[in-house]
């Protein structure tokens, strides 16, 4: 279809976004930190400035939720890595200009309830671990005395599982329960003991190169708690960000309780998930994508120095809830070329070994290597720092460049997109190649008016070489 010239400029700077932190993140989610290690190269080469890894702590057990379940934060030890493994992680990454930031769990701490009955963690049996193997434990040390435990009873919220999560109290100061008899994950007080422990604990992340802290579950946990942990000398340099899940933006009952509350009252930010919740409307039968046009202008995008963008995180297949939230997988990619397109955020990566398999193949397995989200990182990073201009749009396309550097077309429908642009008013380079990175088509501006047509089902990328 050819659509009449309707050509909205929508001039947008990077306002306030750092660019070090509008740079891609490949979350490797449940990898090994020795593998990592191996594929740091791989990873520099594919574009990616900075790996979000495994919780570095004290867990137990294969399963993948386990990292999410604290028994010490003294000392790292999992199967997914240690101490030492980690440090050389972190000296590998850098040396290839890759910053390594950390899953950390604050809210709560492991539920073994059908061990024992008590909540001095990390409890007797895993004191008697360490001292079973005393050079080994005290090698993995981040700091403080493992001959004894570091929490007790009095460092917790009274037991009771979560009912109601659009009740604040609750979902603040009740446990996270998985149903039936589960007594859930014991929820952590904010006493100056518990603070004290949380600040040690991140500070020796920290000292050990650490650059970004994601905060798990911090939708749990009240802005005094968060606030009083991280003081201004624990962010000085830190990209801080937090996991708060909403099906919306402004307007929508979590973002207003939760999301809202969280980065009006710290100065973290967060996972885009207004955001999300406009390319899930966009992409949706019966959607527009003239809503991402400028969703942030309605309160249906964070800040754009405030979001890290996703097109899939790695707890909506793994929990029952928010499976609903997983887009058809053609639409995923043309949502990942969109945050990748587009100006602002931190665009992050998500890359499993199979996790999820049951629930769609192994769609997300070793996806951080794709060639076409390799070749869209490859814009992102080449047009780092440019503006943003919307060109044209409609209920199946949306046309926008990046100043004179790139021009990034999403057609979500059955048939191609046509559309003419006036290369005078728009500013496009003339006598030189835009390449789209994703199938290789070229074209040159040689005259004032530049037919774009996007294909069915696809988007095109094209970069001025």
């Amino acid at each position: 279809m050819k659509l009449s010239l309707q050509t909205l400029l929508v001039g947008v700077s990077l306002l306030s976004a750092s660019p070090a932190y509008a740079d891609v993140i490949l979350h490797a989610f449940n990898w090994n930190y020795s593998e990592i290690t191996a594929k740091a190269t791989e990873i520099q080469q594919a574009g990616y400035k900075k790996v979000l890894i495994a919780p570095p702590m004290k867990s137990s057990g294969e399963q993948w939720w386990a990292r999410y379940q604290p028994q010490d934060l003294r000392l790292i030890d999992h199967p997914r890595g240690n101490k030492q493994q980690l440090q050389t992680l972190i000296q590998t990454m850098t040396s290839k200009g890759i910053q390594v930031y950390a899953d950390v769990v604050l809210n709560h701490m492991a539920n073994e309830s059908a061990q024992r009955s008590d909540l001095n963690y990390p409890g007797l049996a895993v004191l008697s671990s360490y001292q079973a193997n005393w050079t080994y434990a005290n090698n993995q040390k981040l700091y403080g005395d493992l001959t004894q435990n570091f929490l007790s009873g009095s460092d917790f919220h009274a037991p009771g599982c979560i009912s109601n999560y659009l009740d604040v109290w609750q979902v603040q100061y009740y446990r996270l329960c998985g149903g039936g008899s589960d007594t859930g994950l014991p929820d952590l007080d904010n006493n100056n003991w518990v603070i004290a422990q949380q600040q040690a604990y991140l500070q020796a992340l920290k000292d050990m190169g650490i650059k970004g802290f994601r905060v798990d579950a911090v939708k749990h946990m009240t802005n005094a708690h968060i606030n009083a942990v991280f003081t201004p000398t624990l962010l000085s340099g830190m990209h801080v960000f937090g996991e708060v899940i909403t099906s919306g933006g402004s307007g929508n009952q979590e973002y207003e309780l939760f999301l809202k509350p969280y980065l009006d009252n710290t100065s973290h930010s967060a996972y885009d998930f207004p955001l999300f919740a406009s390319m899930r409307n966009a992409f949706s039968f019966g959607g527009s994508m003239s809503v991402l046009v400028d969703p942030g202008a309605y309160g249906q995008a964070l800040a754009w120095n405030k979001a890290v963008t996703f097109a899939i995180t790695h707890d909506i297949p793994t929990n029952d809830g928010f499976r609903y939230q997983i887009m058809n997988s053609t639409d995923e990619t043309l949502a990942h070329a969109y945050i990748l397109g587009r100006n602002g955020g931190t665009p992050m990566i998500y890359s499993d070994h199979g996790e999820t398999a049951n629930l769609d193949g192994y769609r997300w397995q070793d996806f951080y290597k794709r060639a076409d989200i390799k070749n869209m990182i490859r814009f992102h990073n080449s047009t780092q720092g440019s503006g943003m201009q919307v060109l044209g749009h409609g209920q199946c396309f949306l046309l926008f460049k990046r100043d004179k550097k790139g021009i990034v077309g999403i057609n979500k429908c059955d048939t191609p997109q046509e559309y003419w642009v006036d290369t005078y008013a728009n500013e496009l380079n003339w006598y030189v190649n835009y390449t789209d990175v994703i199938s290789g088509n070229s074209f040159q501006v040689n005259t004032q008016w530049l037919k774009v047509t996007i294909p069915a089902r696809s988007a095109r990328m094209w970069l001025q070489q």
